[in-house]
């Protein structure tokens, strides 16, 4: 076995590895997948010198801890946590040198929800259909991690970046989502397309990387045929039959039965990553540019 790996102690409650994602297989059924806050994952991977599209791990919520095998240099980003190496707190959001065989434990989230850990070399995992990512919806891709797995690294080929501590967006305390109406906001009554931008929603304990499921006001259908089922895209806003939007993070199926009643702009979607269950959720509808 090479040295170039890293042994999991405590795999935490769902941790996975994550990419860039696999676009361009949607229609094969194909999720994209990766990493959810993709802004958070580019920056720990800039931290340790790897390119943007090297693999790293997505915790959720409690952390995780793992000893390398050789000496490393990692960066921990996104949700804020508590990072030591042997017990001894080290700085987040910035690259530290981890010897081999020490053990490099990240905390539970202080805000926020998931955490992103870079290895110099990128963890070098087999490709899947041009991606690492693991794709929950559809079991491509590595599996979760587990207490006892080793995951290999690839060999670094740039330096580390030289800074104290890298500035990073704070988890949302509210999460404002511009939204683009359509393609289905005509199977809605217009007092419920109005309640969808106007009233006040929240995050539900019950998202997930497949969907941000929300709590608030039911949105009432105008139309209750039956929908045959048609591509969605990152993003969507569909509305299942208990009138509460979800919107499809990275891990959505391709194809889906319900109304989608709008598209959520893109570059508000690394929030929804890190956005707490119980945080107040706002839609504004924008012009499509």
């Amino acid at each position: 076995m090479t040295d170039r790996a890293f042994s999991v102690v405590r795999a935490g409650a769902l941790t996975t590895v994550q990419d860039l994602g696999r676009a361009g297989h949607a229609h094969l059924g194909v999720p994209r997948s990766g990493a959810l806050d993709g802004p958070a994952a580019a920056l720990v991977n800039r931290l340790v010198g790897n390119a943007p599209e090297a693999a790293v791990l997505e915790t959720t919520l409690g952390g995780c801890a793992v000893r390398p095998r050789s000496t490393v240099t990692v960066a921990v980003g996104g949700a804020p946590c508590r990072v030591t190496v042997n017990g001894r707190p080290v700085a987040w959001g910035a690259p530290v040198r981890v010897p081999a065989g020490a053990l490099l434990d990240v905390g539970a989230a202080d805000s926020g929800v998931r955490s992103y850990v870079a290895f110099s070399g990128g963890i070098a995992v087999e490709p899947v259909l041009g991606s690492r990512s693991t794709d929950l919806l559809s079991g491509l891709g590595p599996p979760p991690l587990t207490d006892g797995a080793v995951l290999p690294l690839g060999r670094p080929t740039r330096l580390h970046a030289r800074v104290d501590v890298a500035p990073q967006p704070a988890p949302p305390a509210e999460l404002v989502l511009r939204v683009t109406l359509g393609p289905r906001d005509d199977w809605f009554t217009p007092a419920a397309v109005r309640a969808f931008t106007t009233r006040a929603y929240s995050v539900s304990a019950a998202s997930n990387r497949i969907g941000l499921r929300t709590e608030g006001p039911a949105l009432e259908r105008a139309l209750t045929s039956e929908l045959p089922s048609e591509g969605v895209v990152l993003g969507a806003v569909q509305v299942p039959p208990d009138g509460r939007p979800v919107v499809f993070l990275a891990d959505h199926p391709t194809t889906g039965g319900y109304p989608v009643i709008a598209v959520v702009r893109a570059a508000d979607l690394p929030a929804a990553a890190q956005a707490v269950p119980g945080t107040p959720i706002r839609f504004v509808a924008v012009r499509h540019r």
